[in-house]
């Protein structure tokens, strides 16, 4: 069975998403030198790998951005 790679959050840096989740707070990601702005409707796990299920705050344009493949995670508002 394959291993997947463990995702490099801090407890503080899960701590202020799960905040940021629950308080409909934007997040700016960061994923292979891109920017996303979004606003995380859902953190769950699909084949073992954490997924964020997001939409753009202005267009609403649904995004699926696995946590272990960000750069970078900070919450903007």
């Amino acid at each position: 069975m394959p291993r997947h790679k463990v995702t490099q959050l801090t407890p503080t840096q899960y701590d202020a998403l799960e905040r940021a989740i629950a308080d409909r707070r934007r997040l700016a990601v960061y994923r292979r030198g891109t920017e996303y702005m979004i606003i995380v409707d859902r953190l769950h796990i699909t084949g073992g790998r954490e997924v964020l299920e997001a939409h753009h705050p202005t267009t609403g344009d649904a995004f699926s951005l696995f946590i272990d493949e960000l750069d970078g995670i900070e919450v903007v508002g």
